[in-house]
C-alpha cells in the first residue's frame, strides 16, 4: 500500500485576484471563425462539409482550452 503525503499550504489572502477582461483579438477571432462556417454553409454546405468540421473542431479544442484571453 502506497503512502499518501499532503504538503498543508497556507493561503495567502492578502493578493488581490486579477479582474478578468476580455481580449477583443479573441473574440473578434472566433466571430471570424463563425462567420466563414456561415459562408460555407450558404454556399454549398455538402461539398464544404469537411471544411466546415475542420473549423468546427479548431473552434471547439483550441479556443476552449489554449487561447485563454486571460493567458
Amino acid at each position: 500500500m502506497a503512502k499518501v503525503f499532503t504538503i498543508p499550504v497556507v493561503p495567502n489572502f492578502g493578493t488581490k485576484r486579477r479582474v478578468r477582461t476580455s481580449d477583443p483579438r479573441y473574440v473578434d477571432g472566433q466571430r471570424v471563425l463563425v462567420e466563414a462556417m456561415k459562408y460555407l454553409a450558404q454556399s454549398d454546405p455538402v461539398s464544404n462539409r469537411s471544411a466546415i468540421e475542420l473549423i468546427s473542431e479548431h473552434v471547439r479544442t483550441r479556443f476552449r482550452m489554449s487561447d485563454s484571453p486571460l493567458a
